[in-house]
């Protein structure tokens, strides 16, 4: 374990002897790499970028990741409080800001725990020592004589220094070790603990919970008018009435940018809207044809990329499956439209308060949009009602930002209208796969072909033209098309390779480098519909096999942990005992998040009501393998609410488009899961693997829930549906009621 303390040493030993003629020199040896840090601490590598503690003991955490409704407060604190001995309350967390934290990109795939988790617990493990390491020099005592508890280093005789005493100037200004003294399992107090989630209280008593809610001294409201369509352009404007309205500031107009400016915020909306009616629009159509989506998105694919292959598919005379399954675009849904505040600075700076998911990236864009450098630009994060992907939030930071540089001096608050966030967010793509599978003699899946049409999953900001004002705006900066990336963690081929035995198998990715809708990174990205269709297609081969969908599974899978959670799942629901009652029915369906994450395993019941078509889900039972779990009730918050969500995927949810304009612009024509189609139970079994790596939690159940609601669907009814949403229309197709 380091100190901080540089030990430099040398020899004097013949350095007056004569020496020949200095040989010719060697060219210089590249800079050796500095050896990698656990977690984020690898690209933030000082302590006090991390943890800090002040004279009064107070210790301040810092994290580039940002809440979004997940919890990931509480667990960073806990990490945090056990390696220092401290109780969880004793930390303040101070989550992404620009001017304050590491740059940890995006809160996106997980993987907050194990990027930022991992760098808070290892540098407070040093922070720790560094601590001892100090006051045992300043007591003239050995360091592994002395303890710490309670924000205190305490001395075998009873001495003691609070964390603030020990603490001088830029002491934790220090590269971290590749090292770390962590606490062992049997040691952890705080780690394992459920401990209330530290952002609950505001949210149930009407506090300041969400940047909605954030009010500021001289705060303005502002409203944007959007193009009625993606291809519109704005041909004429008198703007003369709406200038003349009650507590109109400002009207915006740059380019196809459109906004107004008032001093109360229901001044904004009743001149955003007579700005409508004044605002004159071109508007061709061009987007596809929503009748026919799967042809529409398999025509435009532009490359093809090689995810995986093994062996040679062969397909002999054995049972083989084959089918095409397909997603829709499906909305982020938040239930409160984004929200963005900034305030121009009389020095030139401009600071941005956003619920983006990065905000470094987030400020780079901005800062390119208004030419500015990134130095002027501060984006600190304060949560919003709803996200988990690449939402309205960047773009109603973006609008506040530029509304704010027409109006300096007072901040700008920016609020989205429904209908807007409806139609102008960045979707989740629509997604083709086809597969063909076979069963050998043996029961096993021998072969194995697998085709996805799908973009990239990611148009996230980082650049200007990622950004409604900055494609709206005169000078507009185009979308930046991302290329197709096949790496680890996927995008829109996430989770397309099988996590079973299979030994001959090809993964191919169509690749659709540009999509006529607007979409990025929805919760999960490619593994929903992936997941969907391979977990569709492992239940028919069972039945091919004749072999329980269960038992099937376990025999093809090779990882223990991942036969673990299956088995676990189908105990804790009583797989295969009984059979369901009349239109009721059972299924199954596994994953591993990435192939590399979270384990998780999902058993449904269900009901299916004949005349109508409607799916009522009965009982979800889950397991789930998340690694060391720090939160466990955090991770059961997570797997609920995943489960949820993806019913709601699942059952319900499509974005409604014609020739010209999205169409779902409200809750009416775009419905999500209400209460009274909640199931009766959602089950969450932790498997907890006390001292190994956090694998993170969020979006391991999105891809398992929909394909076991797919499997029990079949097993009630005998149809196979492939077209997402299992609506109560294609059901009632299906049956043939």
């Amino acid at each position: 374990m380091g100190t901080g303390a540089l030990v430099v040493s040398f020899s004097t030993a013949n350095a007056f002897a004569q020496t020949p003629a200095p040989a010719p020199a060697a060219p210089a040896a590249a800079p050796a790499k500095p050896p990698a840090l656990p977690g984020s601490l690898d690209t933030d590598r000082y302590l006090d970028s991390w943890i800090r503690i002040d004279a009064q003991s107070k210790i301040t955490v810092f994290t580039g990741k940002a809440e979004l409704g997940q919890g990931i407060r509480t667990p960073l604190m806990q990490v945090a409080a056990e390696e220092l001995y401290v109780d969880p309350k004793d930390i303040e967390l101070i989550t992404a800001d620009t001017g304050r934290t590491p740059d940890e990109g995006f809160t996106a795939g997980s993987q907050s725990m194990q990027n930022s988790g991992t760098a808070i617990r290892n540098a407070a493990a040093q922070v720790r020592d560094l601590l001892i390491a100090q006051a045992a020099t300043q007591w003239n005592l050995p360091a592994d004589q002395l303890k710490v508890e309670k924000k205190r280093v305490i001395a075998p005789d009873g001495r003691s220094m609070g964390y603030g005493e020990v603490v001088v100037g830029q002491f934790l200004h220090v590269e971290a070790q590749p090292k770390s003294k962590l606490k062992t399992p049997d040691q952890f107090s705080v780690i394992g603990r459920d401990v209330q989630r530290v952002d609950i209280p505001g949210k149930v008593t009407g506090g300041v919970a969400y940047i909605q809610d954030l009010k500021m001294d001289g705060m303005v409201h502002a409203r944007v008018v959007r193009p009625p369509s993606y291809s519109a352009t704005l041909k004429n404007l008198d703007d003369t009435a709406i200038r003349k309205m009650p507590g109109v500031i400002e009207v915006v107009r740059d380019g196809n940018f459109l906004a107004v400016v008032t001093e109360k915020e229901y001044q904004a909306v009743k001149a955003m809207h007579a700005l409508q009616l004044a605002a004159q629009w071109d508007e061709p159509a061009k987007l596809l044809d929503n009748a026919n989506l799967s042809a529409e998105l398999i025509g435009l694919e532009t490359e093809v990329g090689t995810v995986a292959e093994a062996g040679t598919p062969a397909f002999p005379n054995g049972p083989t499956y084959e089918a095409t399954f397909s997603r829709p675009y499906i909305m982020h849904g938040s239930i409160g439209p984004s929200c963005g505040i900034a305030v121009m600075k009389a020095d030139g700076s401009l600071d941005v308060w956003s619920h983006t998911q990065g905000v470094f990236p987030d400020r780079d864009a901005i800062a390119q949009m208004l030419a500015l450098p990134k130095p002027k630009v501060r984006v600190i994060h304060m949560e919003g009602s709803g996200c988990y992907g690449h939402n309205g939030a960047d773009d109603a930071a973006a609008d506040a930002a530029l509304i704010a540089t027409k109006v300096p001096g007072r901040p700008v608050r920016v609020q989205w209208m429904r209908e807007q966030e409806h139609t102008w967010e960045p979707f989740g793509p629509g997604m083709v796969t086809k597969i063909k599978a076979s069963v050998g003699a043996d029961g096993m899946i021998d072969n194995w072909t697998y085709d996805l049409w799908s973009n990239s999953h990611g148009t996230r900001p980082g650049d200007a033209g990622s950004l409604l004002a900055g494609r709206h705006k005169s000078n507009p900066t185009p979308l930046k098309l991302p290329k197709i990336n096949i790496n680890p963690n996927g995008n829109g081929d996430r989770n397309a390779i099988p996590l079973y035995a299979i030994p001959n198998q090809k993964i191919l990715w169509h690749y659709v480098n540009q999509m006529p809708i607007r979409v990025s990174a929805l919760r999960g990205l490619g593994a929903q519909p992936n997941v969907f269709s391979i977990e569709s297609t492992m239940d028919e081969l069972a039945m091919a096999a004749k072999t329980d969908p269960v038992e099937f599974r376990l025999k093809h899978m090779k990882d223990k942990r991942g036969y673990d959670v299956i088995k676990l799942a189908a105990e804790k629901f009583g797989w295969g005992k009984g059979t369901p009652a009349r239109d009721h029915g059972v299924g199954f369906a596994f994953a591993r998040y990435k192939n590399h994450a979270a384990y998780l395993a999902i058993a449904v019941e269900l009901k299916v009501e004949p005349d109508t078509g409607r799916v009522r889900v009965i009982r979800c039972v889950s397991a789930i393998d998340s690694g060391q779990a720090v939160n466990p009730d955090g991770i059961r918050n997570q797997t609920e609410g995943g489960i949820l969500q993806s019913l709601s995927w699942t059952l319900y949810e499509a974005v409604q488009f014609d020739k010209t304009r999205i169409t779902s612009a409200d809750w009416s024509s775009y419905p999500i899961l209400r209460f009274a189609s909640v199931p009766d139970t959602v089950e969450v079994h932790i498997i907890d693997r006390p001292g190994t790596p956090f694998l993170g939690t969020g979006e391991a159940a999105q891809g398992p829930t929909s394909a076991a609601i797919a499997n029990a669907i079949r097993n009630a009814t005998g149809k196979r549906i492939t077209d997402l949403p299992l609506s109560r229309e294609r059901v009632k197709t299906a049956i043939g009621a």
